[in-house]
């Protein structure tokens, strides 16, 4: 059984770094993270980090319960001040004048003047944390214990042939020079689109650039989580996640763009071109308003884009790329990457060091199964129903 003994991990989100501790937890310290623009810097850094442990179905239910497990025990191992459990509320937008009873009795900043209704959606499967802290920390931890971060843009691999017949994987082009390696994991997001010429292996990963918003409170903001359904006046189907910083994030603004694997590969949408869309920034401004008087603005703190990446049935690309000793791939995980990180990184840790994955079946996430296209329900589910935006 062959193990790569030099390992280079291809991106420094949330996924690689979290590969990168886990390998060098299990004392594999030849590991090498290149990022093309910085640690967290796309939508590791600008996510919500909405966790929920029940919401899986399928294959992902392991991810959903094991990763949640995981989040709980590094926010003990490395101190992140961010994680804290929290509760899920539902609420219904409704028409001025037909504010729902008891709203602000269960969720006090919930004051606006047009919440038709609002009910417990989660009372005890959901938690939070701030994606941008804990890549960090992950990061840290793992060139705390032997691991190599080197800035620059991966350009393809180098292989050879081995003495079997079957190609091996020799080093990782960074900015024209070969990093040496003989375990390459490619965990870029949506970038990672970009290997698949590199590998020889369809990676049909769309990308969804999506607009978030965050506002900034003094306030002791009640901790609780918003699914709100869809706002016809703004197009909108608002997630509020207030956090333990003062800081209120809102996605589900509506307008989300499809980018292509064709596009990305081209070089539209860099790591560092992803901005957000105006009109979605005020549209969520102004929906939010309506929903909460005390914490609502007519202009966000901060305004930002990510670009998630979807493969066609919405199902994470993690494992061996069967043709090519030494070459793993790990991305396409949706909307749930921050939740999926810890147990994608724990996981692969065990591919890359042992040859096989024993924390989770990793079989249905296979790089080299066939990739039905499908469109749409590729959004956030609670097991198989569809909760908020859909793309």
């Amino acid at each position: 059984m062959f193990t790569p003994s030099k390992v280079v991990i291809c991106g420094a989100g949330l996924h690689g770094s979290a590969l990168a501790y886990y390998l060098t937890t299990s004392g594999h310290t030849d590991v090498t993270i290149v990022e093309r623009e910085g640690v967290g810097c796309a939508a590791s850094g600008k996510g919500g980090g909405f966790l929920a442990r029940d919401w899986g179905s399928g294959p992902t239910e392991q991810l959903h319960r094991v990763s949640f497990d995981l989040h709980a025990e590094l926010a003990r191992d490395l101190n992140v001040t961010s994680y804290r459990k929290i509760q899920v509320l539902q609420v219904e937008p409704g028409d001025a004048g037909r504010r729902g009873g008891g709203a602000a009795g269960q969720c006090p900043w919930l004051d606006g003047d047009r919440v038709d209704s609002v009910s417990i959606m989660d009372a005890d499967g959901g938690a939070q944390v701030s994606p941008l802290e804990l890549c960090t920390l992950l990061m840290e931890a793992a060139i705390a214990n032997g691991a190599t971060y080197v800035k620059g843009c991966v350009e393809g691999i180098e292989t050879v042939e081995g003495l079997d017949g079957m190609k091996e994987v020799r080093a990782v082009l960074v900015d024209g020079a070969p990093l040496p390696c003989d375990g390459a994991v490619f965990t870029m997001g949506p970038w990672t689109a970009l290997a698949e010429d590199w590998l020889g292996l369809p990676i049909p990963i769309t990308g969804i650039k999506s607009t978030s918003i965050v506002f900034k409170s003094d306030a002791d903001i009640a901790p609780f989580a918003l699914f709100c359904s869809e706002d016809d006046r703004f197009s909108t189907h608002l997630e509020v996640y207030p956090r333990t910083s003062g800081e209120v994030y809102l996605c589900g603004v509506g307008g989300s763009e499809h980018v292509s694997p064709e596009r990305l590969r081209q070089g539209e949408y860099p790591p560092g071109g992803v901005h957000p869309d105006p009109a979605r920034v005020k549209a969520a401004a102004e929906s939010f308003q309506t929903l909460s008087k005390t914490l609502g603005k007519p202009h966000p703190d901060q305004a930002q884009a990510c670009m998630r990446p979807c493969p066609p049935d919405a199902i994470p690309i993690m494992g061996k790329v069967a043709h090519i000793k030494g070459a793993y791939v790990s991305a396409g995980h949706n909307c749930w990457g921050i939740l999926w990180a810890p147990v994608s990184g724990k996981a692969m840790a065990e591919l890359v060091t042992t040859g096989a994955a024993t924390c989770v079946d990793l079989e249905p996430f296979d790089p080299a199964r066939f990739m039905t296209k499908t469109s749409g329900g590729r959004g956030r589910k609670r097991g198989g129903v569809s909760i908020g935006e859909q793309w």
